[in-house]
């Protein structure tokens, strides 16, 4: 018993010392950990565990020797919560706020007064106690905060509430944009709130799920700033994957709450951090050499980690796990897709969903849902939007790559030892054991000649291709510039295009360049106009994530993709907003404007397809591969890194015709891809789920189980799931709103909700019916009371018109005439008219499309 105490004590000893603390005994100068500081002054023994009368096992003293925290110390066979009351009537009797847990292989530290004991990997330094000591969080103070749409532009302008040019509405977007304040959109202000409401409950990790340019950046300089401003954090790391995130995140919050707070980036100033508020780092830059432990776990208040799903997987996971404090998470990428249901622990899907079911427990949204969504449909759709847009997909797939994503394959005729052999190629070959030139060169002849161009200078617009390694992007980019130079010459000089990948020296400053449309310089189809030179930037996987380039026109899939978030964070690169816009010097300063509409995809191996029609959002995805390849290894991507080469022993390089078998094009609407929609069957399955909703329903109780849909279930309020029947409307691209027995239907029955025009057609039958109109509303009566019907319901002038009787009016709508009413006679109008007030609520039938 005795040796598994001395060996826990042991290496509490070496994680004190490592955090730079000295133990009472040492002989160099004053001690400030008093080891077996008695409570009595009776000798405890050896067997602390088992000793009558209480002691404290580690008594730790700041710089005047005043206690600071009690270390309590178990046996390594005892978990250390165990002692948790222990510890707290200690710390109590000794008026000390913070208590450590430990048994010399897991450890916890307490602050008292700010929430419950959180795992360390480290313990703290004494100047880190000293500096959390004099800072008291106040949770009512976050809680409370006004967040207003101006909460950003305060910062960067104190007195904008009361400065004329804003009050006045006809001179307030000139006055904002022309000093570039940010105004925060409704939406990233009910993100906020959802946080302040989350940690009101209790909560210290909050999941923020927004769609790619959707302005997360921009929401998070809101919440540092809620933070930092109500006193709730002294000091907040952001944690990045990528070298470009981190100077994009310094320059965004810079612009926003630079006036306010300090901002530097860690490897920058490393000597000198502390005299931070915002610390930025990238995950690998803390990972090297475990540097993270340089800091104490307490340094930060609140660690945010930008696109969550991939800065905390793997050995990243150690970064952000070693701090303490308040902890959010940024994705783009939904989990709905990726059911909760046993799946084949081989299929990369099921890589994908652990990875992404770890994303939502790590910041305490175990049942999926985060503390705020807002996706892409709710972006394009959004009535004080758009704010994003959505794509044009070019199917553009050519007769070797349709053979390679066929069922039996691309049949490659081979002579092997004398005999004829036919070996079969599929889609995943391509370009690893496959290769042949003119398909490439098939895939950058249709790119220059489908891909959208500048609307002001002419030229084919930037863009974002997606290659299967590093040297197929060598090949594109060398195919490109070649024809670009016999297209257009003079304008590039094998400029066109650069290739963006991990193993080219200065990639990441090649991709902040391309975002800041000097890449190369700029262009040369039009004098003074801001764009870059190079227009296409072909990539691996270094551009999939976080990217913000907001005027890009072209994604192109030169490569299969497999993964719905790699697509959806591909996809992503496109959908921001943007106003293209240029000076005409030479005609008096004339501005040029136009915005951007959508973007295009440009597919050539049915990427976007796979997606809406073969995906499996249900079952698990096991992806197929041919009987060469079915034991070879597949490990998911790295960070920045190329997709893993599935390693076998056959390689064909052919120089075989290759075209175009076809270019279709589908046009994205409102309702977005398919991708975008499976939100609402994860929420239908997690209502179905509902024991005590489904009983009320299963019980004939309709009343009862739309009174707990409406209460419990639906609402903004509802940070379960964020569905309300507006979201739902969208969801199902209606142009009315449904009613809640409607939603019922449509959770419990699959029954899919009618389009106005049905609605409006099946009341109206109702309407015969309960009257026994059906023999006499025949022929043009049975139209005129139709058109009476329809018109009253969905034409505000026609019902304002008729109830006001001010029939004159009608002549000028055209919905219903004077001479129709007149047909119909005045018992038949009130009998119509007196029906729809009684059983239809019109406002609802009213939704602009």
């Amino acid at each position: 018993m005795a040796q598994k105490e001395a060996k826990a004590r042991l290496k509490i000893n070496m994680l004190l010392s490592d955090a730079g603390w000295r133990l009472l005994d040492n002989e160099d100068g004053p001690a400030n950990v008093d080891v077996e500081n008695k409570v009595d002054i009776e000798n405890p023994g050896d067997d602390f565990e088992n000793t009558k009368r209480g002691f404290i096992d580690y008594l730790l003293l700041d710089s005047n020797q005043k206690p600071i925290a009690v270390l309590e110390a178990k046996r390594e066979s005892i978990p250390p919560l165990s002692a948790k009351e222990q510890a707290r009537d200690y710390a109590n009797s000794l008026h000390v706020r913070y208590v450590i847990l430990s048994n010399g292989n897991t450890h916890y530290l307490w602050d008292m007064q700010f929430g419950n004991p959180e795992p360390i990997s480290s313990f703290p330094t004494l100047s880190s106690l000293e500096d959390e000591k004099k800072w008291v969080p106040d949770v009512d103070a976050l809680v409370n905060e006004n967040i207003s749409r101006t909460y950003i532009a305060e910062s960067q302008m104190p007195e904008i509430k009361t400065h004329p040019d804003y009050i006045n509405e006809d001179t307030r977007s000139e006055f904002i944009e022309k000093n570039k304040l940010k105004i925060l959109r409704k939406y990233q202000v009910n993100a906020i709130k959802a946080v302040q409401k989350s940690a009101q409950n209790g909560n210290k990790r909050f999941l923020l799920e927004m769609a790619t340019g959707t302005g997360k950046t921009l929401t998070c300089a809101a919440i540092i700033k809620l933070f930092l401003k109500t006193g709730n954090a002294q000091r907040i790391l952001f944690l990045v994957d990528r070298i470009e995130l981190e100077n994009q995140a310094k320059k965004s919050f810079r612009q926003s709450i630079g006036k306010d707070y300090v901002v530097k980036v860690w490897k920058e100033d490393r000597d000198n951090w502390k005299t931070a508020d915002i610390v930025i780092s990238t995950v690998q830059s803390l990972l090297a050499s475990s540097r993270y432990r340089d800091f104490s776990p307490n340094d930060f208040n609140l660690i945010i980690s930008d696109e969550a799903h991939r800065s905390i997987g793997g050995n990243a996971r150690a970064v952000f796990e070693y701090f303490t404090g308040y902890k959010i998470g940024l994705t783009a990428t939904p989990k709905d897709f990726l059911k909760n249901t046993k799946q084949d622990e081989n299929s990369e899907k099921e890589f994908e969903r652990r990875e992404l079911l770890d994303t939502y427990r790590t910041f305490g949204c175990e049942s999926g849902q985060p503390t705020f969504r807002y996706d892409l449909k709710d972006g394009v759709n959004d009535p004080d939007g758009p704010f994003l847009v959505n794509p044009v997909i070019l199917d553009a797939r050519t007769n070797i790559t349709s053979r390679l994503l066929a069922d039996e394959g691309y049949a490659v005729h081979k002579v092997i030892d004398g005999e004829d052999v036919d070996e079969n190629f599929g889609i995943r070959d391509f370009e690893k054991t496959f290769f042949n030139e003119e398909t490439n060169r098939v895939f950058c002849e249709a790119f220059m000649k489908y891909a959208a161009v500048d609307p002001l200078s002419g030229e084919i617009g930037k863009t974002i291709i997606f290659t299967v390694s590093q040297k197929h992007a060598e090949k594109i980019v060398q195919m490109l510039n070649q024809i670009a130079m016999e297209k257009f010459p003079g304008k590039y000089n094998s400029d066109f295009a650069i290739q963006i990948t991990s193993n080219v020296r200065d990639a990441q400053q090649f991709s902040i360049s391309f975002s800041e449309n000097n890449l190369r310089g700029h262009t040369r189809w039009l004098s003074d106009y801001e764009s870059s030179r190079t227009r296409v930037a072909v990539t691996v996987g270094m551009m999939t994530t976080g990217y913000d380039c907001s005027d890009l026109l072209n994604l192109v899939f030169m490569r299969p993709v497999f993964s719905p978030s790699d697509f959806i964070q591909m996809k992503g690169r496109g959908t921001r907003l943007h106003t293209f816009k240029y000076v005409d010097y030479e005609n008096g300063e004339k501005v040029k404007t136009i915005k951007k509409e959508n973007f295009r995809i440009i597919d050539f191996f049915a990427v976007c397809e796979y997606f809406e029609e073969k995906y499996d959002y249900n079952a698990s995805l096991v992806v197929p591969m041919s009987r060469q390849t079915q034991n070879a290894l597949v490990t998911p991507p790295l960070i920045d890194v190329d997709p893993p080469v599935i390693v076998v022993n056959r390689t064909v390089d052919l120089n075989e015709d290759d075209s175009l078998s076809e270019i279709d094009e589908t046009i994205v609407g409102k309702e977005g891809m398919r991708v975008d929609r499976e939100m609402f069957r994860s929420f239908q399955d997690e209502v179905k789920s509902n024991e005590e909703f489904v009983k009320l329903y299963n019980n004939g109780n309709i009343d009862g189980a739309l009174s707990y849909l409406k209460s419990e279930i639906l609402g903004e309020d509802k940070p379960k799931f964020y569905m309300t029947p507006e979201k739902i409307r969208k969801i199902f691209n209606l142009d009315r709103r449904l009613d809640l027995r409607e939603i019922l239907d449509l959770i419990m029955n699959n029954k899919e909700p009618l389009t106005k025009a049905q609605y409006i057609q099946q009341k109206f039958n109702e309407f015969i019916s309960d009257k026994g109109l059906s023999e006499t509303l025949v022929g043009e009566s049975y139209n005129d009371a139709f058109e009476l019907f329809d018109a009253y319901i969905t034409d505000r002038r026609v019902s304002e018109a008729i109830d006001n009787k001010d029939y004159s009016l009608l002549a000028g709508f055209g919905s219903i005439t004077i001479e129709q009413l007149k047909c119909l006679g005045v018992e038949r109008i009130n009998q119509i008219i007196s029906y729809i007030r009684d059983y239809i609520n019109v406002e609802k039938l009213r939704v602009k499309d």
